[in-house]
């Protein structure tokens, strides 16, 4: 496996489908199996090797901030105004540098194999320039339970538009090239329309399950399958 990618955390948001969760205290200090989100996505870094890590902040941030002193996380900060996922990834390329770039949801738990060590054994940059990690819907552990994505054989991806297809779990690569967005606030959606346009979106399966922590009853779930996998509380 090549030298790994920078890894862009995404931990600015309100979380505001947690109710009074999130009242005082931002999503990714929610504890699941007795440990905050934003550890169990630091611990997936560390397991893939990756030391360039930074992480975007705004919603009380400054409780994140603490949180992470010490733990060798750049910190990427979003002040004045939210600037969704593209508009923050784009902000601290800065601090990722100009290659692809690992991004990692800080709301979601995983098992099985290394979400992003599958992302970095998958990548081929002659012929990509973004590789989503998927799951078919039905299997993935999300309040949603929306298809997001197909893909053909050869692993290309485009979006679902109804059909019956693969779930995105939150992690991707994605080269910086596809941000061409002039305004500071912008989603992701463009970038990866851009891809798909030019045949360059992908998708690999993560070989595991996944959770995503995006309502209350999240916790509890994802808890269980932890428990499951042997990795949980009282086990």
């Amino acid at each position: 496996m090549r030298a790994p990618f920078p890894l862009m955390l995404l931990a600015a948001g309100f979380g505001t489908r947690m109710g009074a969760l999130t009242a005082t205290r931002p999503k990714p200090l929610i504890k699941v199996a007795g440990r905050a989100l934003i550890d169990h996505a630091l611990a997936i870094a560390d397991g893939a090797g990756i030391t360039r890590r930074v992480v975007n902040l705004h919603y009380l941030g400054d409780q994140l901030a603490a949180h992470l002193a010490g733990a060798g996380v750049a910190l990427s900060w979003e002040r004045d105004t939210i600037l969704d996922t593209g508009g923050g990834l784009k902000a601290a390329l800065r601090l990722l540098g100009d290659g692809p770039v690992l991004t990692l949801n800080t709301d979601a738990v995983w098992t099985g194999a290394n979400p992003l060590v599958q992302l970095m054994q998958a990548w081929d940059a002659d012929r990509m320039d973004q590789l989503f990690l998927l799951l078919p819907a039905a299997q993935a552990h999300s309040a949603t339970g929306r298809s997001d994505f197909v893909m053909d054989a050869a692993g290309r991806v485009d979006w679902a538009k109804g059909r019956d297809g693969f779930h995105y779990l939150g992690a991707q690569i994605i080269h910086p090239r596809l941000l061409t967005e002039t305004e500071q606030v912008f989603s992701l959606h463009a970038p990866w329309t851009r891809a798909m346009t030019a045949g360059r979106a992908y998708g690999v399966l993560h070989q595991g399950e996944w959770c995503d922590i995006g309502h209350p009853s999240g916790i509890a779930q994802a808890e269980d399958m932890l428990r499951q996998a042997g990795e949980g509380p009282d086990v």
